[in-house]
């Protein structure tokens, strides 16, 4: 019993880790398909507190989702990407019914369960900024349970989040 509650936590932990709520603004008189090439903005990603492990993998991820949409990386570039990122603690508190039926001589009895998680939520934001103009023109933030702490899994997240953000994108541009 006590390994089946064990593999149930897991799973509900691994489903809720799987979504990235993502949100996009971006400036609406802004012509997208103006921009075709990009490089980062070394001074804001600088300022980002993660590590530099976790940077490289935001901007590795970054720069593949962007390569795909159709812009190519430039030392001149039309656009630059700058990143921020933030984590706080989270604490989950589910309910659920034990299904467990004690039968007492008058009636029929079951107990409502909690369950508390702890978790690392993690907000990653993603903005494009106008070189000729200096102004921001698309934000992607995307928000969600970091789940692994270290290696390939977090590696893998991280290229969840970001697919996600760059997702949102407006523009489409031509290969």
């Amino acid at each position: 019993m006590k390994k089946l509650i064990i593999s149930f936590l897991s799973i509900c932990l691994f489903a809720s880790c799987s979504s990235v709520s993502v949100v996009a603004d971006y400036d609406s008189k802004t012509d997208f398909t103006n921009f075709k090439t990009f490089a980062f903005y070394k001074k804001g990603i600088d300022k980002a507190k993660i590590s530099d492990l976790d940077k490289r993998r935001i901007l590795k991820a970054i720069e593949a989702e962007l390569l795909n949409k159709g812009l190519k990386k430039s030392e001149n570039p039309d656009m630059l990407v700058s990143i921020f990122a933030k984590s706080r603690k989270k604490v989950s508190v589910n309910s659920r019914f034990d299904n467990r039926i004690l039968y007492y001589p008058s009636y029929y009895y079951g107990r409502e369960r909690l369950r508390v998680t702890k978790y690392t939520e993690g907000t990653l934001f993603v903005d494009f900024i106008d070189v000729k103009n200096k102004k921001l023109i698309w934000q992607g933030i995307g928000s969600g349970a970091l789940g692994a702490k270290t290696g390939p899994r977090k590696a893998e997240r991280i290229q969840t989040f970001v697919h996600d953000i760059i997702d949102k994108y407006p523009v489409k541009t031509e290969k």
